[in-house]
């Protein structure tokens, strides 16, 4: 059975840090770029940043460039998510998922998998 858990969410105030983690399991870890997205209410789906699990390259939006870190433990099949910095404009639930083939992927298909969400909120 495919899963991804995510934990680490809560509510924090503007400034503070919070540090998500995605365990995945049922497929081939080393075959995926896993990442985040996040929706807001009332606003589209924004991928936020992911991780080639086979060479560890990177991608950030510009949103949160500088102020987040994706990182992973391939020998948990697990991945981070480190927030510093949170804003309000930060607020939304955050999905884990995972796409097919290294970090162009990203871009082009949809995930083959997503996790349950988890609610990020930063009070200001």
């Amino acid at each position: 059975e495919v899963q991804l858990v995510e934990s680490g969410g809560g509510l924090v105030q503007a400034g503070g840090s919070l540090r998500l983690s995605c365990a995945a399991s049922g497929f081939t870890f080393d075959d995926y770029a896993i990442g985040w997205f996040r929706q807001a209410p009332g606003k589209e789906r924004e991928g936020v940043s992911c991780i080639s699990s086979s060479d560890g390259s990177t991608y950030y939006a510009d949103s949160v460039k500088g102020r987040f870190t994706i990182s992973s433990d391939n020998a948990k099949n697990t991945v981070y998510l480190q927030m510093n910095s949170l804003k309000p404009e930060d607020t939304a639930v955050y999905y884990c998922a995972a796409v097919f083939g290294g970090l162009g992927s990203w871009y082009i298909i949809p995930p083959s998998y997503w996790g349950q969400g988890t609610q990020v909120t930063v009070s200001s």
